[in-house]
């Protein structure tokens, strides 16, 4: 059976979890806490594994998959139904750029250790973090707003690699009290996308991990 390291609110994490739920792989969780004991992720054994000290990572066998988006597509090639990327080429290529958008170009600025050195090396108080967090998120959901298509996912009819990407970065979002009022089709997407079960158990509030 697959294992995931995985951590409840890791957002990389998340959308790994909603891709094992729709395409009905049993797998077992290994938690990493970010947090406790000087975060879990930076001690020696998982660094054995993970040497970039991140979650997820995906072990499969004989088989050790870091970085959220290549575990996807290692899922998709090993499991390829249901199929969360269109069969044609140019179906394909706008859903990864749409997943891009969020794994390359908003998760990386606010993801944890961005922020523990704004606030450590940089010495940022809570309210010049939050503005820089609003503030990638901002520039990323504008451009989003306009490459998904919906009302109900990025692009289809059905889920795909940039809403499994999209909802965990709206989860980040409202956890820092983003405003989202100017993202209508991103608001109606995720929405959408929590009615499914595959979302809703892989929400972080129903792992293991949960605080």
């Amino acid at each position: 059976m697959m294992q995931l390291h995985t951590y409840f609110r890791s957002s990389a994490a998340y959308r790994v979890r909603i891709a094992l739920a729709l395409k009905g792989i049993q797998w077992d969780p290994a938690y990493v806490h970010l947090l406790k004991d000087g975060g879990q992720q930076r001690h020696e054994a998982y660094r054995d594994l993970n040497p970039q000290g991140l979650v997820p990572t995906l072990v499969d066998g004989d088989a050790v998959i870091p970085q959220s988006l290549a575990i996807l597509e290692y899922l998709e090639e090993r499991q390829p139904t249901p199929p969360l990327l269109p069969a044609d080429p140019a179906g394909r290529a706008k859903v990864r750029a749409m997943a891009l958008a969020v794994v390359a170009d908003i998760h990386p600025l606010n993801n944890l250790r961005v922020l523990n050195y704004l606030r450590g090396s940089l010495g940022l108080g809570d309210e010049a973090v939050k503005a820089w967090i609003a503030h990638w998120v901002a520039e990323g959901f504008t451009a989003l707003e306009q490459m998904v298509e919906g009302p109900d996912f990025c692009l289809g009819h059905a889920p795909s690699f940039a809403d499994l990407c999209l909802v965990p970065q709206m989860f980040n979002a409202r956890r820092f009290g983003v405003d989202l009022t100017a993202y209508p089709k991103l608001v109606a997407i995720d929405a959408h996308c929590q009615t499914l079960d595959a979302f809703q158990v892989a929400a972080p509030g129903h792992q293991g991990d949960a605080e």
